[in-house]
This record gives structure tokens, C-alpha cells and sequence, in this order.
């Protein structure tokens, strides 16, 4: 008898069609609350009131950055390859409205993730996801450090940004699409505890 073959990681991977299949069948409701990060279905922490107020914030503020010129997209699926569809907390995305009613975005101009409990998941797996994506840039408003991580720059092979940045309060931010447009870093964090 030969040497036993070696599994194929892949093949134990859930794939985004499968993915949607399973909310399809019932499997998965659409209210569920999670995730599909590299293969893997995660289920998503509930929210503490400082994140709920931060998400809340960051669309206030986005809303009146981008002022119609993107769509915004609260905790809804972003497609962003075979196996990763995160729900991120805000993205920013190109277009108009109906160009996202027969499908899912599968790219973005911002995504915004609000961390606390999921800082070293953002940090690191959906950071990785977002830049082979080649998402120009991602923000971490960091609950932890009372701080916005600015990533930058995606690099798509290496799965990783060039350019990090960390903004703290009395800062602003501006939109990498959006020459115009900034963001005060004291209006998107919520009051510290």
C-alpha cells in the first residue's frame, strides 16, 4: 500500500457559492449574524454599545464625506473572492444604488471595520482579505486605543498594506477617492469609557 495522499486544505474551505447556496436552503438565515472569512463561517460578536455608536458614527460621517457621490453599505456582504464574504461594519462603494441589486459588491473604495473584540481578526485575517482584494483602503477605528488604523495601498500578491497609518483624536482623515473629503477623528470614536 502507498503512502497515504495528502488532504487538500481547499477542499474542506466553504467557497462563497456555497456559501449563499446555504442561506438559499435555510441553513443559514439571513439575519444570522455571520461571515465568511477565508473558507470559514465565523460568527460575528454582538455588539457593545461603543461599537454600535462608532458604526453609527462612521456613516454619519461618511454620508456627508462622500455627499451621493458612492454608495454606503452597512453590515452587508461584500463578496471579495471564492472563499470571503465579510459583512464589513461600513464600505464605501463605487456607483449608484441599482448597480447592487442583482448582486453583492465584490469591491470597494473604504471599508471600515469598528474594533474591540475583533481587533486582532480585523488586525490581521479581514486586513489580508481587504488588500488581496486590492480595496484601496481600510480603516480600523481601534475601540482598544481610542485610535483609527489607516491602511493604505494594498499589495495583492503579499495579501498585506504598505502603508499604515494611526490617527488619534484632533486629527482628520481624508478619502483616498475623494480628494475633498475628510473625516474627524474625534467625531468617529466614541466618548471613552
Amino acid at each position: 500500500m502507498g503512502p497515504m495522499a495528502e488532504a487538500d486544505p481547499s477542499a474542506s474551505r466553504c467557497t462563497a457559492e456555497e456559501y449563499f447556496r446555504l442561506v438559499e436552503v435555510g441553513v443559514l438565515r439571513p439575519d444570522d449574524r455571520v461571515e465568511l472569512l477565508e473558507g470559514v463561517i465565523v460568527a460575528v460578536s454582538p455588539q457593545n454599545p461603543r461599537h454600535a455608536s462608532a458604526v453609527r458614527r462612521a456613516l454619519r460621517l461618511l454620508e456627508v464625506a462622500v455627499a451621493g457621490r458612492a454608495v454606503l453599505s452597512v453590515q452587508l456582504p461584500l463578496v471579495t473572492g471564492g472563499h470571503s464574504v465579510p459583512e464589513p461594519d461600513v464600505a464605501v462603494l463605487p456607483g449608484r444604488e441599482p448597480d447592487y441589486d442583482r448582486a453583492h459588491p465584490t469591491t470597494a473604495l473604504l471599508v471600515v471595520e469598528v474594533a474591540d473584540d475583533s481587533l486582532i481578526q480585523d488586525r490581521l485575517t479581514k486586513a489580508e482579505i481587504y488588500a488581496a482584494a486590492g480595496i484601496p483602503e481600510f480603516w480600523i477605528v481601534n475601540l482598544r486605543d481610542d485610535c483609527v488604523e489607516v491602511l493604505r495601498d494594498p499589495d495583492r500578491q503579499a495579501r498585506r498594506y504598505r502603508h499604515r497609518r494611526l490617527a488619534g483624536r484632533g486629527e482628520t482623515i481624508e478619502l483616498l477617492a475623494f480628494a475633498d473629503a475628510s473625516v474627524s477623528v474625534s467625531d468617529l470614536l466614541p466618548a471613552r469609557e
